[in-house]
Parts: structure tokens; sequence; C-alpha cells
């Protein structure tokens, strides 16, 4: 927006009332829609979220499960975007009438002015034309505006838009493109008659494109109304699928829901209705196949006579993607709020793909909903067609971000996938290296040299078989450019081999020719195969084994299936994987370690990149992002957390607002205890050293026997790792321990498969409703979990499931795993030390304290809950430990040297909430 300045003593009444109704609107709101009466801190939330949108800065907002977050995060933040808009309506408005004012009267000005050195009538031609000018483009941005309203209210009221699409060569491959919205899925194929074609499909260069694109018809005026303008909006980020649908969920109970524009995002294998392609299970397998069907459906029929094809290669497009139908589905999405379920329905329905309908819904959309995976990297946001320049960003379950967003910017290989790719890729560059250009081929050998080179640092060769390859055993740690020289790959240049991996889309082109050709007797998998055809599979299903893609158990019900699903999993491409390997080596020097494994075979052993400094890919968010919000149930440590992401990202302290408020329950409805002694006076220290005695062992089962005495309902009991719970609960078993907690109430455990979760956690909340009602036998149920594991995170122990949390010492990460003492390394180099500790030790307790306020803060789920939580471990007594637990749970924990009194008051907690409910 440009804007005209004028004068406070030439301003109209009317504009110097607006600018005063705005700058008391900045100051903040006083009250909020909602759908009913908030509470007080509610309200003070979302006028420091009002607040803290409107002058643009990183908020780190704390409010615990139970206390609204979701609403108050929707309401305070679409006021804003609300008032907003209006604001730049009024503004616009505004502008543009004084702007006319001024230049008409500009005219009779001038005449009177002679005090520039210019002859008069230069000064006045400058001056007429700049005002004219600037009056032409507040009056096209106006007209943008009121266009992209028109087409909104058009959306909501089922009006299908009609898109003018003229091409004349071009037509359907731009228009396939604007589809596309994505560079990772955009196709570069001419519609050629042969699969060949599109698998060799040159890399151009950037001066080749913009010749070709001249040729096309690209600048034709007319295809300007395709492509929308992103109006303001905002990203709302959380961690799982669930959590969206659950927000989706409050923002169609909210009173906005009428009135937003919303659009969830998701990959395909979330969003794809083709069963088909669903049935293919994996992510990569899914993308790939979706691909394909979009190069066959632009592809050019076969008018020759005499052109058939071979058997089993005929051709299927997908009959969801069409371009009448993708638009109709976006106008649904836009007019109705919905999660993605509903879309999965409404895709059926219409017979579309709600991932393309979704992804044409972005541009106008006010609140885009996405995994925050999408969001903080790169190339997964702009394949997504997300933009964030002047957007605002909320992310919540943020605690782990910093974790999240190393992780999403690491990279593994093992040396199985290295030999796979290179022999794949070396048949792909002699089967088509008459019809491939030189660059293509030099770009080829620069990737084989690499993965080479990359062999060479793991102990092996690239011509052998990687499972009878032995190696050193091992583990170690490089910069990113010791490991370069190690591997002598430091004379080639990794930015120009990310630049061709992005322009010839070689890692898809590579899946698509593994896929066409095997099975056909060209040698796919192993450099070992390509010599005699019988070896290509001796002992596949030993190899696979040692394959890192392939996670999952193969069925055994016969050998032949057994195979088969070996061949599927061997004939797939890891290209991508090593593409992605590629890229993490483009981080600077200092921001990153390469980790080498041997493990005694080239095939198990793997080279990792781990990404130290998280907070150099967030500063791209931070500083495209007009307002970026962090948000959770638990922040705390703020200033670790503060000092690691935000001031490495270059944010200054006054860009940045804390806000935290407590729970809304009751002070007496928690009770917070920590033990440092059990009932026989053991003291109680769950250090490595002390955790596997007996004696720690028996203590621990006689605090959960007097637990479960006058505990209704649920006991949820946290362990620090699946070993140590396997380890006691064997040692119970063999002491009779576990016998007596059986008799007071049903034990289960957490399962190690995901998919067994839910039927565990099922029959652990009927068992409990059962007790209730039953007042003989058991009093509920005891489930075992453990810290980080599946049901720490996410669950929700509320009521009955969850009156008592017990956590079972302190979850202290592997202090000797590598990986740990490399980023400890890094955050004592490059972090301030304070409080008498280093920053490597600050994120040793900040890691297990973390994830003992997730476990704890399972249970407290509601204004009426009531719930207590026992920390076993004297060490829970220390200050320093204390402060890194919620506010709302600090200030009510006691500190129990001795068990009695403890127990006194665990009995008496509970004895007076028997009594209220009476």
């Amino acid at each position: 927006m440009h804007y005209l300045y004028i004068a406070p003593s030439t301003q109209p009444q009317h504009y110097r009332d607006l600018r005063e109704r705005f700058t008391s609107m900045e100051n903040g709101r006083a009250q909020f829609p909602f759908p009913y009466q908030p509470y007080t801190i509610q309200e003070q939330f979302m006028q420091a979220l009002y607040s803290a949108l409107d002058q643009g800065k990183v908020g780190i907002f704390e409010s615990p499960t139970g206390t609204g977050k979701s609403l108050s995060l929707i309401c305070g933040a679409l006021s804003w975007l609300t008032d907003y808009e209006e604001k730049r309506r009024q503004e616009a408005a505004a502008l543009l009438h004084d702007g006319e004012a001024v230049l008409s009267t500009s005219t009779a000005q001038s005449s009177t002015s002679s005090s520039s050195a210019e002859p008069d009538w230069i000064t006045d031609f400058v001056q007429k034309k700049a005002e004219r000018d600037l009056v032409s483009k507040l009056k096209e941005e106006e007209s943008k505006r009121k266009k992209r309203e028109e087409r909104l209210e058009m959306i909501r009221n089922n009006v299908q838009l009609k898109y003018a699409m003229k091409r004349k060569s071009c037509e359907d491959e731009e228009a396939f493109k604007l589809l596309q919205l994505s560079k990772e899925e955009q196709t570069d194929a001419q519609g050629d008659q042969e699969d060949e074609e599109l698998i060799i499909a040159e890399y151009e260069s950037d001066d080749e494109s913009k010749t070709r694109s001249r040729f096309c018809g690209a600048e034709d005026d007319s295809d300007d109304d395709l492509v929308e303008e992103h109006v303001t909006k905002i990203y709302y980020c959380s961690r799982t699928h669930s959590q969206l649908a659950q927000f989706v969920h409050e923002v169609q109970k909210s009173p906005f829901s009428k009135d937003i524009s919303l659009v969830t995002l998701g990959s395909r294998q979330n969003l794809c209705v083709n069963e088909e392609v669903r049935r293919l299970g994996s992510i990569q397998r899914i993308n790939d196949r979706c691909i394909e069907m979009q190069k066959n459906k632009h592809e050019k029929p076969h008018h020759e006579e005499g052109v058939k094809r071979k058997r089993g290669q005929a051709k299927s497009v997908c009959p969801y993607h069409k371009a009448s139908a993708l638009q109709q589905m976006r106008d649904d999405v836009l007019g109705t709020v919905h999660d993605i379920e509903q879309m999965l329905k409404l895709g059926r329905e219409t017979h579309s793909c709600p991932y393309y309908a979704t992804r044409l819904a972005v541009p106008p959309a006010q609140l885009v909903v996405l995994p925050y995976q999408m969001l903080l990297h790169e190339a997964t946001r702009k394949a997504a067609g997300v933009q964030l320049k002047g957007q605002v960003v909320i992310i919540d379950e943020a605690h782990n971000l910093s974790d999240t967003l190393s992780c999403i910017h690491s990279a593994e290989l093992n040396g199985a996938q290295l030999c796979r790719v290179h022999s794949q890729l070396t048949q792909y560059a002699d089967r088509y290296k008459s019809r491939l250009k030189a660059k293509n081929l030099m770009y080829i050998k620069q990737i084989l040299f690499v993965i080479e080179g990359l062999v060479r640092v793991l102990g092996g060769k690239v011509g052998q078989n990687p499972q009878s390859q032995t190696t050193q055993t091992g583990t170690e740690m490089l910069s990113i450019n010791n490991f370069l020289f190690k591997a002598q790959i430091d004379n080639i240049n990794l930015f120009k081999l990310q630049r061709y991996f992005e322009k010839s889309l070689i890692s898809r082109k590579l899946g698509g020719f593994v896929e066409k050709y095997a099975g056909s007797g060209v040698s796919l998998h192993t450099p070992s195969s390509s010599n005699k055809e019988n070896r290509r599979t001796e002992g596949l299903n030993r190899y696979l084994q040692t394959l890192q893609s392939n996670q999952s158990t193969l069925p055994v019900s016969s050998a032949g299936q057994q195979g088969s699903e070996a061949e599927k999993v061997l004939s797939a491409s890891p290209m991508m994987q090593v593409e992605g390997f590629f890229m993490a080596l483009t981080n600077s020097n200092t921001d990153g370690r390469v980790v080498v494994h041997r493990q005694g075979t080239l095939s198990e052993s793997s080279v990792k990149f781990l990404l130290l400094n998280p907070a150099v890919h967030f500063a791209q968010v931070l500083k495209q992002c007009r307002a970026v919000i962090i948000a959770g149930g638990t922040m705390q440590p703020v200033s670790d957390f503060k000092q690691e992401l935000l001031f490495s990202a270059g944010v200054g302290e006054e860009r940045i607002i804390e806000f935290s408020c407590g729970h809304v329950i009751p002070p007496e409805n928690i009770l917070p205890l920590v033990l440092c002694s059990g009932p026989s006076g053991q003291e109680l220290d769950f250090t490595f050293q002390n955790r596997d005695s007996p004696r720690m062992m028996d203590e621990t089962g006689r605090i959960l026997s007097n637990i479960c005495n006058v505990v209704p309902g649920g006991v949820v009991c946290f362990f620090p790792s699946y070993e140590y719970s396997k380890r006691i609960v064997s040692h119970w078993e063999a002491s009779g321990a576990l016998t007596r907690l059986a008799n007071k109430k049903k034990i289960f455990q957490e399962p190690k498969k995901a998919n067994q979760v839910e039927q565990v956690l099922s029959e652990f909340s009927r068992c409990i409703q059962r007790c209730a009602v039953d007042a003989g036998g058991l009093s509920g149920a005891l489930l075992f979990s453990v810290v980080g594991g599946k049901m720490s995170e996410g669950i929700n122990f509320s009521d009955d499931l969850g009156r008592c949390v017990v956590m079972v010492g302190m979850p202290y990460p592997n202090i000797k795993s590598p990986e740990l003492q490399e980023k400890m390394s890094y955050l004592d180099k490059h972090l301030i030390h304070s409080g008498g500790r280093s920053p490597g030790q600050a994120l040793i307790e900040n890691l297990c304290m973390k994830a003992v306020n997730q476990s704890i803060g399972r249970a407290i789920r509601h204004r009426g809950d009531y719930s207590s939580i026992v920390l076993c471990d004297r060490r829970y007594s220390r200050p320093a430990t204390l402060s890194k637990l919620p506010a709302w749970i600090k200030d009510r924990t006691s500190t129990h040297t001795t068990f009695g009194p403890a127990f006194a008051s665990l009995r008496k907690f509970f004895l007076e909430k028997k009594q209220k409910q009476v």
C-alpha cells in the first residue's frame, strides 16, 4: 500500500477522526466475540494476543490445557484480523478521497508558488504527475481489494467462479502448472509419446526456461486473473492432524464460523480420495503415483498407426483431478469451515481431489491450518503454496519447537541406500546417455562421484555388495568441511547440485525409471546383481532387513508373498533421501555436524547430518512474517527457549512479548507432592547408579500400593524409559508386588506399537467405568506409561481416568549420546552462561523437565477436574528443578522428606472430594 502524506493542518476532519479511532484501537480491544462468558484469564490472553499481533511482535504464550487456549487464540487472532482488514479499507478510502482533494487543489496552489529554482512549468508538471500516479495506484489497489471481497462473497453464496483460460499453443501446460501450485510437483514433460521422454526430460538453464516461456505466450496479460493474490491471513500450526482437527472444531463453534474462510492443508496420504493410490501405503509411493497420473493426463494421444503399448503398461489418469471439479470444491472449502474428514467426504461426493483443491484455496483463505512441519521446512512450504511475507503465524503445542526444527532439517543415509541409488543412477545414465544433454550427464556424474565419496567414508566401495563388505565399528563426529575433505568431495559445488535437483526433478525421474523397469531383467537393486540375474534375488529377504527405508515386518504367510513385498521395497529409489542429505550439507559449517556410524558392515553403517543451530532456519519465518505467536500449555523454561531459538535468530528483546496465565481450576482441586523417601524410609534417588537396586524397586512398589489404596478411579504411572518399565515390572512379578497391585486395580501397560494404543486406552476407560458402578472388588485401573512415549503427549486422562499421576524418577536423556554431547558443546560455545551453569547443562535439565511437564499435564483437563501429582525423587525438591514446573503447579507443590505426612495429605484430599460428591 502506498501512502500519501498530508500535513495535519490540511487534513479533512473526517480523516483526523479516522486516525484517532485507529490510534485508540491499536492500544487494545476491550471486548472480544466469544461463544460464552470468557474467564478473566481468557480475556487477558486475548488482549495480550491482540496487542502482539497489532504491534508485529514475537509472542510466547503459555496457557495450561483446560483453560480454553484454542478458543482464546481463535477469538483473539480473528478479532485482530477483522479489525485490521476494516482499518485497511477505511484508510484506503480516506487516502483516496484526500489524494483526489489534494490533486484538485494543487493547480491553484502551484500558480502562486515560485520558490523553486526550476521554471514554474517544470515544477508544476512534476508535482502533478507524481500526484496523478499516486492516486492511480490507490485506485488500482482499492479496485483489487473490492474484486477479492466480491469474489469471496460469491463463493460464500455458492456461485461458481468462471475463469477465462485463453491459451494458444501452451494452454494445457500452463493451466496445469497453475493448478499444481508447487515447484516440486510441476512437470517438465511436453506430452511426448513415450514414457522414456518423461524419464529423461532435460534440465534447462534459466535462459532456456525464459526463452521457452516467451514463445509459449506466458506474458499474456489476460492470464493475470488466474493467479490470485494472497490476502492477509493467519497460519495456524500444530503437531498432529488430530490436534488440527480439534482446532477446526473449535473454529466451527466460535462466533467467526460463518464469516471466516478456512482451509486445512495436509499431505497426499491424508487427503487423497483415490482408493487405488491410497492402498499404496507409504507417503513416497503415494506421491510418486499421483505425480505419474498427472503426467499421464497431459500426454498427447497416440495417433500413429502401429504404435502400441507394451502389455501391462496402459496408462491411467486420476478421475478426481479435473479443473472444474477442483474449482468447485475450492469454493465449497472456502465457503464453509471443514476439517480433513469432512473434506474427504466432500471430495468423494463431488468426485474431486481435496489435496489439490485445498492448495488452490490457500491464496484467498483468511485462516490456513497446517502441520508445523509443513510450515517450518522451506521446500515443503513452497510446495504447499504457503507465502509468509507480511502474514501472521501461530505455532501451537510449541514446547518442542527447537527439537522439531532440528529433526526436520537433519538427514540420514545408510550404506545399503547409497549403493542401491548408485547402481540405479548408473544404469539410468547408461541407458539414456545418447539422449541426454552434456550438462545433464555432467551433473549425474557429479552426483555419482559424491555418492562414491560417502561410501568411502563408511569404509566401503560402490562396486560390491554392501552386505558382504565389512567396516570398522565406531562413531566419528565431523564438521561439514572436514567431512567434505574426508570424503574427497570438497571440489564439488553442492549448491549447483541442489539447483539441479530442483530444476531437473531427477529424484522423481529416477523413481519412474526404477518403477518402469523393475522385474524386467534390468538390474536395479544391488551392485552385485549386475553380473548375473540369478544373484539379483539371492538373499533378498536377509538383505531387506538391513534397509532403513522399510521399518515394518514383512508378512510370512508364504514365500511368494514375502518375495513380492521384498521386490516392492527394493524397486523403490532412495534418491529422495540422498537429495535431502546433499541439501543438508549446504548448511553453514558451524551450524551442523556429520555423524559417521560404522556398524561392522557397509549396509548397516550410516552417515547422519545433525543440525545444531535450529535458529538459522527459524529466522526465515521470523523475518518474513508480520508477527509470530509461539503458544503451548507448558513453555517453561522460557529464558532458555528465547536464548537458543529467538536471540540466535536475531530477534531483539524489544520485539518479544511473554504471557503466562494460571489455571482456571480452584487451588483445592490439585495436590502436587514431592516424595523424598518411601514408606520404609528408603531415600528415593532414581539416578542411573541406584534405580536398579532391589530396595529401590521394592520401595516404589510399596508407594504405588499405598497410593492405589486411597485414590479412586485411574492412576497413571510414568517411568523414565521402556527399558526401566520392563525391568521394574519383572522385579515386581518375581517379588509378588505386582499381584498385590492387581488385587486393588486392574493393570494395563503402554504398548510399543502405535496401532494398539487406542485399544489399550479404550479397555482402561471401560474398566474404570465398570469399577465406578460396581462398588465391590477393584477400585479402578493402573496404567504403566513411559515419559516421551505414546501416552505422554496428546492423551487426555480427564476426570476418573487420571485421579493421580505418579512420576517415577527424572527422565534425563542419555548424556553419553554423541549427538547430545555435540549439541551441549555447541551451546556452551555459542550461548551466554547464566545462573552458574553452562548452556549445555541447562539443556539436559530442560529436556528432562519439559518431558515431565508434558506427562503430569495429562490429568487436569477442565475447570471442574481434580487430581493429585506425585513426584517420586528427592531431586525434585531442589529449588532450580521446582522452578521449571508450570507456575500453576509449582505454587501448590509441597515437599515431604518422609512418607507419612505426604500420604496423610493424599488421603485427606480424596476424602474431601468424596464427601463433596455425596
